[in-house]
Formats: C-alpha cells, structure tokens, sequence
C-alpha cells in the first residue's frame, strides 16, 4: 500500500503558441483535479516533480503550462523535456491555430503577442512559431484549435485527459417547498403541485416522501409516471448541451408546496431515471425536508 502511494504520478506539460489556449487547458485541468502550475520556467520542472513524489500520492496528477512568457528560460525546454521523459511519465500537448486565427484573437484581446517587440502581430508569431518546432515535433499530442471555441476545446481537454468513466457533468436534482421561497442560483424549476398532496391524508401527513408509503400514494397518481418519463427524456438533450458547452454543474429544483412529500418523492425517482446517463453524476439534496 505504501509502495502505491509512493508512485509517481502523470506530468503533463502544456505549451504551444501564445492565443492557442494554453489557459484554457489549464483551466479545464484543474476542473479536472490535475494541480496545474503556470508559466514555470523549464530548469524548475525537476524540482517540482521532486516536491511532488515526496507529497506520494497527494498530487497524483501535475500539468505544467510552459511558454515564450519565459523568455530567455524557454530556450531549455527542449533538454529538460528530455530529461524528464527519461525518468517520468511525461507527456507533452502542444496548442497551435493557423496564424490568421492567432492574429485575429490578438486583435480581439488588444494585447501585444509577447515576441512581437516594434514589429507586427504576425512578426511576432513567426518568431514563436519559428522557437517551437523542436518542441511541436516532439510533442505526444497536438491540438490545432484554429475551429475550437473556449467550450470546444476545455470538453477535448476532459476527453483527453479526465479519468476514463469519470462523470463529466455533476446535476443535482433539488426538492423544495414554494411557501419557502424558489431556490437561488438554479438553472430549472419543476413544479409537482400538479399532483393531489398527500398532507390532506391523516395518516400521511406526519410521514415524508422518504417513506415508502407516501412514494407509493404520489407515484401512484394520475400523471405522476408520465411526468417523470417525460420530463427525463426532456431533460437528457439539456445535459448532453450543458456538456458539449461545458457547464460542469447543473441544478434542477423540484418543488411543491412544503417540500416535504410530492417534491422528495419525485426528486429521487427523477434521479434513478437519469443515474444511468453517461458522463453525469446525480446527487439529490432536500432543501427544506424537516422544516414542517
């Protein structure tokens, strides 16, 4: 057990052309757990690789974002890229994009490229381009994200380098009572005071929908299945595009009138329809279950 704590973990280093999206593979890395480290000049790699086994299994995952922003250090890329992979499992993903595309997106942020000096845009990315063919050709992977926008390439990103079978999008399915206020900060509301409220029966009145006789009475009402099958249909295209734009994180408020009984039931059986989706994880959480 400790032999398998101590195991190094992955590297990943990023680099490529300034506007390609280096920050935006950092970005969806760290989404990702990876520990990611920014502009780091190449000679610091091996320490920060010495540090990290000493944590063992702490920081299973490094990425490493390397680039022209280290002016003069970049130049040793190429060596301690070598010296590393002969040591570690590294990999290298270089970002490129056609020049035009480069330029364009200089243009958008109003930013000078970083080689550019009193020349043009385009001078400055031939220059780039020019310092990293040692680097692109020796790259394991190499996105061209001339088509990509941010979402395009941070959902490559997860495809690449999340864990295989890892959930992608988290939703999370939220009962609540309307006569508490409507929830904050979610992204869809559903609204179960179609339903008869089992509050009017006597004998369900002091149980909630956790227990097994008020799931039995709401799912047993007109409509109740045909809501759910529907309203699960609906929403698996909904959390296919959340993915492909990746939105990370989804909350669905499934109300009544207390948040008690209609809304409990429903938010766990609109969970178990959707438990089985691939890429989701489905949490149910009960916002005001208890407050009656």
């Amino acid at each position: 057990m400790q032999a398998e704590r101590d195991m190094p973990g992955e590297v990943l280093i990023v680099t490529g052309m300034s506007g390609a999206g280096r920050s935006t593979v950092a970005n969806a890395l760290e989404d990702l757990d990876w520990y990611v480290v920014d502009n780091l000049p190449p000679r610091m790699l091996r320490p920060l690789l010495e540090l990290t086994e000493r944590a063992g299994g702490a920081v299973p995952r490094v990425a490493v974002v390397v680039d022209v922003r280290g002016r003069s250090l970049f130049g040793d890329l190429p060596e301690a890229m070598r010296a590393l992979q002969a040591a570690r499992q590294v990999r290298v993903v270089f970002l490129d994009a056609s020049d035009a595309v480069l330029v364009r997106r200089f243009e958008a942020v109003r930013r000078p490229h970083p080689l550019q000096g009193d020349g043009t845009i385009l001078d400055g990315i031939r220059r780039e381009r020019e310092r990293l063919t040692p680097v692109r050709e020796a790259a394991d992977v190499v996105i061209d994200t001339s088509t990509y926008n941010v979402h395009q390439l941070s959902l490559r990103t997860v495809q690449l380098f999340g864990e295989e079978g890892a959930a992608r999008h988290t939703l999370t399915l939220m009962s609540f009572g309307f006569k508490y206020g409507l929830p904050t900060d979610v992204d869809l509301v559903a609204d179960m005071r179609f339903l008869p409220n089992p509050f009017w029966n006597e004998d369900l009145r002091p149980l909630t929908g956790e227990d097994p006789a008020v799931r039995e009475f709401v799912l047993g009402q007109e409509g109740a299945q045909d809501f759910l099958d529907s309203y699960a249909a609906a929403l698996r295209p909904v959390l296919a595009g959340y993915e492909r734009e990746n939105k990370r994180h989804s909350v669905v408020a499934i109300g009544c009138t207390g948040g008690k009984h209609r809304s409990v039931v429903m938010a766990r059986e609109l969970a178990a329809r959707l438990s089985n989706e691939p890429g989701v994880a489905v949490r149910v959480t009960h916002r005001d279950l208890g407050r009656e």
